[in-house]
């Protein structure tokens, strides 16, 4: 494969953490994003940016890192054993927003890039990324832009490339254990190298880039919506979903903390307050219903928005 170009892909992933900061500031007023900057013993570092208790984020974090190694961890090497004893570089940007307002959706992206170099001097490359939706109380306009904004960006790339990372954003963040999906979907992609170097850089910044224009409207719509002691509780029992997925099923998660990467950025993406109940079923018919029922199934958005 091509030599990446390494040091391009750095400093568009540091301006777009400059970037998402600055855009969810717009609506995040009260409580600024705090960095931390760190480094890494292995090799490499990075900088988190985390928001909490804020008057529209009750958490939220917008990180950057990378790292690098001389010995890839089990989660990486699992489907290619070729880069056993490779050295390694990953960098990115990951991002989950978890708003107090239970109207409010969570919202989770990040855009990667990974690359190796054999013993033998070759080099191996690929892209990852996309993003999704997380509804508590879902909204039929709210589910269309989304998907809207994420087929605009994948269009100029070729037809087929919005239906495919959709069906595989559906399959991947999907909890097996419940037989149901987290939320309702948007764009994934991972292992990304069959265009050419460059080509696969400019779709992962289509997409990076996309993020705050199919989440910001959303978050503008909702986020003075009344809501109640129901609501919020309901709220805190779907977060559970969130944590069981990240910590069981998340790539990203487990190659974090295999590699030895940051704790503490790692489990950003955890909200702040959950809850499990023991075998909770909301009442047929209700708001809380609905979700399940209704927005969590395997859904054409655009197709029906066109009907």
């Amino acid at each position: 494969m091509e030599k990446p170009d390494t040091s391009a892909v750095h400093d568009y992933l540091i301006n777009l953490q400059d970037r998402i900061c600055e855009g969810l500031g717009q609506v995040e007023v009260r409580s600024p994003f705090l960095e931390d900057s760190w480094t890494r013993e292995e090799g490499g570092g990075g900088r988190s940016r985390v928001v909490a208790e804020g008057n529209v984020i009750e958490k939220g974090g917008v990180n950057f890192s990378r790292v690098t190694g001389a010995q890839l961890p089990p989660s990486a090497t699992a489907h290619r054993p070729e880069l056993a004893g490779a050295r390694w570089e990953a960098m990115g940007v990951s991002l989950v927003i978890h708003p107090e307002n239970p109207y409010v959706p969570t919202s989770h992206a990040n855009v990667r890039f990974f690359s190796a170099e054999t013993p033998g001097g070759d080099y191996v490359w690929w892209f990852g990324g996309g993003y999704d939706l997380t509804p508590y109380y879902g909204f039929e306009e709210d589910c269309r832009h989304w998907h809207q904004v994420a087929r605009a960006a994948c269009t100029p790339f070729g037809d087929d490339v919005y239906p495919r990372f959709k069906q595989w954003c559906d399959e991947y963040f999907f909890l097996k254990h419940r037989h149901e999906p987290r939320g309702i979907g948007g764009l994934f992609f991972d292992d990304l190298n069959e265009w050419t170097f460059a080509k696969s850089f400019d779709f992962m910044r289509a997409v990076g880039d996309s993020y705050l224009s199919a989440y910001l409207p959303i978050v503008e719509r909702r986020r003075n919506h009344v809501y109640g002691e129901t609501e919020r509780e309901f709220q805190l029992y779907r977060r559970g979903r969130y944590v069981e997925f990240n910590l069981v099923y998340d790539r990203g998660t487990l190659f974090g903390l295999q590699s030895g990467g940051r704790t503490e950025s790692i489990l950003m993406s955890l909200p702040p307050l959950v809850s499990w109940r023991y075998d909770w079923r909301p009442e047929p018919g209700s708001p809380e219903a609905r979700l399940t029922e209704h927005f969590l199934k395997p859904r054409d958005w655009l197709a029906e928005a066109s009907v």
